[in-house]
């Protein structure tokens, strides 16, 4: 139980939501998007910008940047 700021007979107790702990799969999720993000980037730097998906170019580096961005937005919802 938290106190309000309104007075000292009043308290506000928080939902069981805000405080429950993370799934059991959400650790392991965002620890593997920002390695699979790592990876990404540096396969396409180390197949001279030609892999993992050929074609496509620099935007290899938007995807793999964008899928470890994920993963660090998960870090903000750990608990």
């Amino acid at each position: 139980m938290a106190r309000s700021g309104k007075g000292d007979d009043q308290l506000t107790e928080r939902s069981d939501a805000d405080a429950a702990p993370n799934p059991v799969w959400f650790k392991p999720i965002m620890i593997g998007l920002m390695l699979v993000g790592l990876v990404w980037v540096l396969v396409f730097y180390l197949s001279a910008q030609q892999y993992p998906i050929p074609g496509i170019g620099a935007w290899n580096l938007v995807i793999g940047f964008g899928i470890a961005f994920v993963g660090f937005l998960m870090t903000t919802r750990w608990r």
